[in-house]
């Protein structure tokens, strides 16, 4: 009898072993990743590469401290053509739309968001430096905003529809394909950045409902100053009772060799893995491959579907034959990408409202 009840308590806790351990993540059922994709020569690279420097065994193996990776925002994981950035719709609207602020706005904001109106509904070309136009009066027409505020803005302007599209709010643009790519690096072990030209607090009330933490963004940078400051922080101390606002002073657009430079100053670490679609992310890009400590990749996402996206098939073809070159894997979101943003989610022609 005593031989009986051993042997089935032994059962009892190899069953019981068995059951836990196909919840913790080592099921005999193997997770399936990139359900978005379809089979393509990035997709390999990129599995390729984080099997070998995550296996110990492997000379090239990286430790979990050092998987940094990074990512543009714009147009390499979020939609960049809805008639354009995110950012630039949305001061637009600021200037044009929000009965609050479109009396107020200052000469030089009105101009910056009818040079916007003007590109996206008359194929007017923008200034050759608007980057910074964009910037200053972005800063200006946001200015007084505390913090929670600015988010609360960018939030309500998420949840109107995304010229462009049908289904789509702006702040549902994200690629699905992308979001995958996040989930698998994340369950490997990197910690990904988000590294954008675009407004930081903007970036990170965007992508707050796709996980990513306020300090894992970079982005453009205003001054910030407490609400009753009237003089420098090295001479005012902020109170208890004091909270902080947006002011209308620049500090930084953060694009080109400048995304390198905060990624140094920020991350404190060279990253392994990059992530674009742009020419403003070659430095980024570059930066990561001449990490001589690490095996390194960087990736970069080529807007080629006219079907499914708004694109530039003539830009999309120019851009990929100087990636290739550089030494940079292509994504095609026309070859690669089983689905961008959904699949109930249908590219249609722009819609303006009178002037």
């Amino acid at each position: 009898m005593k031989k009986h009840l051993s042997l089935l308590v032994a059962i009892v806790l190899v069953t019981m072993f068995t059951a836990c351990s196909s919840d913790d993540g080592e099921s005999s059922a193997k997770k399936e990743y990139f359900q978005s994709w379809n089979k393509c020569t990035a997709l390999d690279s990129l599995q390729a590469y984080v099997e070998d420097v995550t296996n110990p065994q492997s000379p090239n193996y990286i430790s979990p401290e050092d998987r940094i990776a990074t990512f543009d925002m714009d147009g390499t994981f979020v939609g960049e053509l809805y008639p354009t950035y995110f950012e630039y719709n949305m001061l637009e609207y600021r200037v044009f739309d929000d009965a609050t602020y479109k009396d107020k706005a200052p000469e030089d904001v009105k101009e910056a968001a009818q040079a916007i109106r003007d590109f996206v509904r008359k194929g007017t070309a923008l200034p050759k430096t608007f980057e910074l136009i964009h910037a200053r009066a972005a800063a200006k027409a946001y200015s007084g905003m505390t913090i929670a505020e600015f988010d609360a803005y960018v939030k309500a302007y998420c949840k109107l529809p995304a010229n462009g599209f049908k289904n789509m709010t702006y702040g549902q643009s994200f690629y699905k394909p992308m979001l995958e790519v996040f989930d698998y690096l994340k369950d490997n072990g990197f910690t990904y950045y988000v590294v954008s030209g675009s407004d930081r607090f903007l970036c990170r009330a965007l992508v707050e409902p796709i996980g990513i933490a306020p300090n894992r963004v970079i982005g453009m940078d205003v001054c910030l100053m407490a609400n009753n400051q009237n003089k420098t922080g090295l001479d005012y101390t902020m109170g208890k009772e004091e909270y902080l606002v947006r002011t209308d002073s620049l500090i930084l657009k953060n694009l080109k060799t400048i995304k390198v430079l905060q990624i140094s100053q920020e991350i404190g670490k060279m990253p392994v893995l990059s992530f674009g679609n742009s020419s403003g992310d070659c430095a980024m890009h570059n930066y990561c491959l001449s990490n001589k400590q690490h095996r390194t990749a960087a990736f970069m996402l080529v807007a080629d579907d006219a079907d499914r996206d708004h694109a530039d098939l003539k830009e999309a073809e120019s851009r990929e034959a100087k990636w290739r070159e550089a030494g940079y894997h292509i994504i095609s979101m026309k070859n690669d990408f089983k689905t961008i943003y959904g699949y109930d989610v249908q590219k249609v022609d722009f819609t303006f409202p009178a002037e």
